[in-house]
């Protein structure tokens, strides 16, 4: 008996019993639909933590580092960074560009109150993502390129209780460890993005210098940002960067995958002065934020697996039914020539057919649903604003998800119909023809 009989036969089989593919199809359509929104939600998050943190505070790579002045004293700068930059543009020729950020923790004093804030160094006409990222509730980005001027965030005007055009002074202690002050203007107000914006502010690179009292050879970081291709390489990427920096002639930190700032208490244990970089990649800079990630991740994995295991048994339950019902066909059809593989193999294209379809149509239901809800522009709590570095909800739906999610599923549907395939293969034909049931 040729397949296409074969799966002639089984999609006979399935529409003769109605109700109950029905019944299981919707089991599987509903399983595969709910996979399919889940992992678009945690495409969705990443996506929007990936755009935000490497506009905001993190390249896909960065080298930054620690200079000492003395052996307890670290600041977060790289000196001559433009060898630097030299050494990064050989080591990595893919990449898409490369900028300089100032890194820096201050209090920022207002008339009416103040806050502590990290204090970012930007060049904003060398850096147009930043406009694309960021909303404007007032003011112009553009006015960023004026000396002593600031960028803060809708959720620091509670602290601050500023305006556009309105004076605050920024006070910090420099690398050599004496105080200074300087006076800013705002000149713009965006939209909180998640927790990265709940402390920090945005000044010219100069401003930042001048603020540090560091020398215009030296920068806080270079930020390394590549094509979509090369983007899931970052481990190789960094590993690389690391060795040829270090060839270089230039001490390198071990690899400590954590924001900058924890390191600081580490690097002033150490006995040693002058300048060491660090190499990092964008989920190193945000790690106290990726773990929502794995939470997700997590529950995805822990809600399939029930669900799976609810398929699986429907599915057995249902082949058994399907076994007893057609006990004296099974008997029959092997008294005229049918073999035992072949009625293994009907009853496994059987369960092929259901979980394809299912799935399918499942697939197409979350899909359609996520499609949706971006249509939709849903805004999320504040709460939830924090963790999704965005204020609105945003699905991802990726076709390899998708078609990992349509084969998983039908392979367990395949896989959980082995078992009663293999029993009504061995039923024989005598005592199946006499069954009564």
């Amino acid at each position: 008996m040729s397949l296409i009989t074969d799966i002639s036969m089984a999609a006979r089989n399935l529409l003769r019993h109605t109700r109950r593919t029905i019944f299981l199809g919707v089991a599987l359509a509903s399983v595969t639909a709910l996979l399919v929104l889940l992992m678009a939600l945690t495409a969705g998050i990443k996506g929007t933590m990936l755009r935000s943190a490497t506009t905001l505070s993190s390249g896909h790579l960065n080298v930054g580092g620690f200079f000492k002045v003395t052996a307890g004293q670290s600041a977060p700068l790289v000196s001559d960074y433009a060898k630097v930059m030299e050494v990064v543009k050989k080591s990595i020729p893919q990449m898409d560009f490369v900028v300089q950020r100032g890194r820096g923790w201050a209090r920022v004093v207002s008339d009416t109150g103040s806050l502590q804030s990290g204090i970012n160094g930007i060049d904003i006409k060398d850096e147009p993502a930043f406009k694309q990222v960021l909303s404007l509730v007032s003011g112009s980005l553009d006015d960023l390129a004026q000396p002593n001027t600031m960028l803060v965030f809708e959720g620091q005007l509670k602290k601050l209780g500023v305006k556009v055009g309105d004076a605050v002074t920024i006070s910090a202690q420099t690398p050599r460890g004496s105080n200074n002050t300087i006076d800013c203007r705002v000149v713009a107000i965006a939209k909180d993005v998640g927790l990265l914006s709940q402390w920090s502010v945005f000044v010219p690179t100069q401003t930042l210098r001048d603020l540090y009292q560091i020398r215009s050879d030296a920068t806080g970081v270079l930020q390394i940002h590549l094509k979509p291709r090369d983007q899931q390489r970052l481990g190789e990427l960094a590993g690389h960067l690391r060795n040829d920096l270090e060839k270089a002639g230039y001490r390198v930190m071990d690899n400590d995958p954590r924001a900058f700032w924890f390191k600081f208490e580490v690097v002033n244990r150490e006995e040693w002065t002058g300048q060491k970089l660090d190499v990092t990649t964008w989920e190193d800079e945000i790690s106290f934020l990726t773990w929502t990630l794995g939470l997700l991740s997590g529950l995805t994995v822990a809600l399939m697996a029930v669900l799976l295991a609810i398929i699986i048994v429907g599915i057995m339950n249902t082949m058994w039914i399907a076994i007893r019902e057609r006990t004296r066909e099974i008997g029959a059809l092997q008294t005229i020539g049918m073999q035992r593989k072949s009625v293994r193999r009907m009853f496994m294209l059987e369960a092929l057919l259901l979980g394809l379809g299912g799935t399918v149509l499942g697939a197409l239901i979350g899909g359609a649903v996520a499609a949706l809800i971006n249509s939709r522009h849903l805004v999320v709590p504040k709460g939830m604003q924090l963790f999704l570095m965005s204020d609105r909800l945003q699905m991802a739906v990726q076709t390899p998800a998708v078609l990992m999610a349509i084969a998983g599923i039908t392979l367990v549907s395949v896989l959980a119909a082995i078992y009663p395939s293999i029993r009504a293969a061995r039923l024989r034909p005598v005592a199946a023809m006499s069954h009564f049931g």
